[in-house]
């Protein structure tokens, strides 16, 4: 078993996997754990010979928890990739990347601002409201790591930011944080539903101009106006 690649679950016990089937494992002799976080190391030892990838599934989700692999190849694919790494070339590529990635959120943070705007199409009385809340909404849903609707690119950004909008007003302008919700299957996505269909009916008021100024609305006070 110690020569196959897999993928198993955390196990309590240390230096034990859990497969999928229920059975437990031990890690071989001279085997250690390669932490999650190095992405190109880790498809390097992955490479080099048999592993055992650890992942845990929390919701949908699956986090990786490392990936156990003899201990000699970590060792020789960290020391080939550090020596790659300490080059001027590499250094230069790194910031290079780096910099393409900063310009490349800037104008996706842009982009995201105005589909915001566009979604909202607030009456122009209503516009230093429609600045203030695409500001607030864009500011939350699109720093790189967030894990926000806005990150994802499955669905069209004119979606994303009516998403995000309906989330954020959810969070802020509702008592949907302090809501003791039954744990019945579909309940929270009905509440959610509910409180949605609320915050488009508020959106629509500012459509139409008639939400205005008036102290008492939900959405105002989130914005502090």
């Amino acid at each position: 078993m110690s020569e196959e690649t897999l993928v198993a679950r955390p196990h309590p016990t240390p230096r034990t996997v859990l497969l999928e089937d229920g059975t437990t494992l031990e890690v071989p002799e001279g085997w250690e754990l390669l932490p999650p976080g190095d992405a190109g190391l880790t498809r390097r030892v992955k490479a080099a010979g048999p592993s055992w990838t650890v992942q845990e599934k929390k919701g949908r989700k699956k986090f990786s928890k490392g990936v156990w692999a003899p201990a000699a190849n970590i060792a020789t694919e960290r020391a080939r990739i550090d020596a790659e790494r300490d080059t001027p070339a590499y250094r230069r590529k790194m910031a290079a990347a780096k910099a393409k990635r900063e310009r490349d959120q800037e104008a996706y943070v842009e982009d995201f601002r105005e589909a915001v705007v566009d979604f909202l199409a607030f009456h122009p009385e209503n516009t230093r409201f429609a600045v203030t809340l695409a500001d607030a909404v864009t500011a939350h849903a699109t720093p790189v790591g967030s894990g926000t609707v806005a990150r994802t690119k499955r669905i069209p950004v004119e979606k994303r930011a009516e998403s995000a909008v309906i989330a954020w007003m959810r969070h802020q302008t509702t008592a949907y944080d302090d809501m003791k919700i039954e744990r019945v299957k579909g309940r929270r996505r009905e509440v959610r539903g509910q409180l949605a269909g609320r915050s488009r009916a508020l959106l629509q008021r500012y459509r139409d101009g008639a939400a205005g100024e008036d102290p008492g609305c939900p959405l105002a006070s989130a914005l502090g106006g």
